[in-house]
């Protein structure tokens, strides 16, 4: 087994109605025609994943200046309200690390909260994986009026070195890459061999509820729901196989339980 530490780097908190990571939280009736939402934070994170062949950057997060930088139906839908307190420079800092150090960057997806920090790496050398699919798709939203609005074009569409993954693939020894399509056609988990192994479920599951006990994240959230569903069984059985602890995508309570001894 290869000697992998993975550092966990808190980037913030989105607020949103509950809905769109719960799908039905809440709903109105007949006899409570106008509930109260729930308007909850969602944790964004990255990983640095330490391996002896590579330093390797899960994804990047939002953008800094997200409240102007993101359109502006978006922030007001998904409000990151910190995300000028952490900057990757920054939070790579507070973790020990340097933008130089990192090696490789994989994206999970091109969503804005996950791609905002790619700006620090173009015009480099530095490897940018990310899937097939995603990128496609990615561009399409972009540069079209069809596909999804999550995408912010200026995250990604710059001077980087793209390295494609088709299906699935071993990215250095103990870090295998997984193609969860779900959440979007392209979105990449992990199964990091660690002790005990970490199993990256990322935005497949938003959070823990959504992988235990199979609640769907909302319509706007999911590019294909019977996808969703065959990715979510997917990292279950994965998960079971290896007796690996599970990341979730936005999941505060998870993030803020996390200790020394994890993963």
């Amino acid at each position: 087994m290869a000697d992998i530490d993975v550092r966990i780097l808190d980037r913030g908190r989105i607020h949103a109605d509950k809905n769109f990571a719960v799908d039905g939280t809440t709903v109105a009736t007949d006899s409570d025609p106008n509930p109260d939402f729930e308007y909850v934070p969602y944790a964004v994170w990255n990983l640095v994943i330490d391996t002896p062949e590579r330093t390797i950057l899960w994804d990047t997060g939002s953008h800094p200046d997200a409240a102007t930088y993101w359109p502006d139906p978006l922030y007001e839908t998904f409000a990151h309200v910190d995300a000028d307190e952490h900057d990757l420079a920054d939070d790579l800092e507070a973790a020990g690390y340097a933008i130089d150090d990192i090696d490789a960057v994989v994206q999970s997806h091109l969503h804005l909260d996950h791609a905002g920090g790619l700006y620090h790496f173009e015009g480099t050398d530095t490897p940018i994986y990310v899937h097939e699919e995603e990128l496609k798709f990615a561009y399409y939203s972009a540069k079209s009026s069809a596909g999804s609005i999550a995408y912010v074009p200026t995250d990604f569409d710059r001077d980087l070195d793209w390295r494609v993954v088709h299906r699935e693939r071993q990215l250095v020894e103990g870090v295998e890459l997984l193609h969860l399509p779900g959440h979007t056609p392209g979105i990449l988990g992990a199964l990091v061999h660690t002790d005990p192994p970490l199993l990256i479920a990322g935005d497949e599951a938003f959070f823990e509820t959504n992988y235990r006990d199979e609640q769907e994240m909302g319509a706007s959230l999911l590019w294909d729901s019977r996808a969703w569903a065959e990715s979510l069984w997917k990292l279950r059985d994965v998960e079971r196989r290896h007796g690996a602890r599970v990341l979730f995508g936005h999941d505060r309570d998870q993030i803020e339980g996390i200790d020394d001894d994890w993963p």
